[in-house]
């Protein structure tokens, strides 16, 4: 067993450099558009305004993401699949290119493939705050969640927890529709991600270690405040690491959901963004690092002690 996980790690930290090279397949070939649209298909067959038809929805999902793991095979392929490192980073700069050339506008057209609230009537500040914020969230879920899923449970492990992160991008968030029908998504998301929520923050003040005492007292007396367990544990480790100010209210459709303060600088600005970008992707070679270190030096000590 020790080999085995060993194997998963090494090949969880080649996954993650994959990606930072690579990036993602095109959108139309990717295995996780794919998987969305079966999970659509799936909602469309299934859905009712029921807690249970919502678990149904859950666990077929995780299975089928489980099952593609099984069929991928290969730990690397499958974290590499599994990650969004480089995505993110594109995207998060894309947005920030267009608050810095003043094309508002353009920023606010980008601004949903990063986030699920209204871009419509927000200004350049509260741009800036979205985009911040889902670098810091999404670094756990695109890259910290994958990688140590991968090292823990190989190829399933990798991409079963990309499906339950999608499900929660699908059916999780707290609508009129899948108040009930999503739940069991999102506690699901919420468990797979407690623990790499945890290790982001970590591994923010390990490439940060001048913010160590910021961040650990951001994490530990603010992020409680955030409706979400992961989310808030990420976006208090940026907001300590960057020294900024992130939180406010957020509106998503008709409605506005308010968040607590998380840190203590100023509002985050368009020049902000490339911060957190690169914190993103040192986060992200820190992963490696400890995935690779892991791997060699770890399961030697253990054997030492039979």
């Amino acid at each position: 067993m020790v080999t085995s996980l060993r194997r998963q790690a090494l090949a969880a930290a080649s996954g993650v450099v994959i990606d930072r090279v690579l990036g993602e397949p095109p959108a139309e070939a990717h295995p996780v558009a794919m998987f969305g649209r079966a999970m659509q298909a799936l909602e469309d067959r299934l859905y009712r305004d029921r807690v249970w038809a919502g678990a149904v929805h859950a666990v077929a999902g995780l299975a089928l993401g489980v099952a593609g793991g099984g069929l991928v095979a290969s730990t690397t392929i499958a974290t590499a699949i599994a990650m969004a490192g480089r995505g993110l980073a594109e995207a998060a700069r894309a947005v920030g290119g267009a608050l810095r050339g003043g094309d508002l506008d353009r920023a606010r057209a980008l601004l949903p493939s990063l986030v699920g609230r209204d871009p419509a009537d927000l200004d350049a500040a509260e741009i800036a705050r979205a985009t911040v914020e889902s670098v810091a969230e999404n670094t756990v879920d695109a890259v910290v969640g994958p990688g140590l899923w991968a090292a823990v449970g190989g190829a399933p492990g990798a991409l079963g927890y990309r499906a339950v992160n999608t499900m929660d991008a699908m059916v999780g968030h707290r609508s009129d529709r899948y108040r009930r029908y999503g739940r069991a998504s999102a506690r699901l998301d919420d468990l797979a991600g407690w623990v790499p929520a945890r290790a982001t923050a970590a591994l923010v003040i390990a490439v940060r270690p001048d913010r160590t005492i910021a961040v650990w007292r951001a994490v530990r007396a603010q992020a409680p405040a955030h409706p979400s367990p992961n989310a808030g544990v990420a976006e208090a480790a940026f907001a300590a690491a960057l020294d900024l100010g992130l939180g406010g209210a957020n509106r998503y459709g008709d409605r506005v959901e308010h968040r607590p303060i998380l840190g203590t600088g100023p509002p985050a600005g368009s020049d902000d963004i490339e911060r957190a970008v690169r914190l993103s992707l040192d986060v992200g070679a820190g992963l490696a690092a400890a995935l690779a270190a892991a791997a060699l030096v770890a399961p030697r000590r253990l054997g030492g002690r039979r």
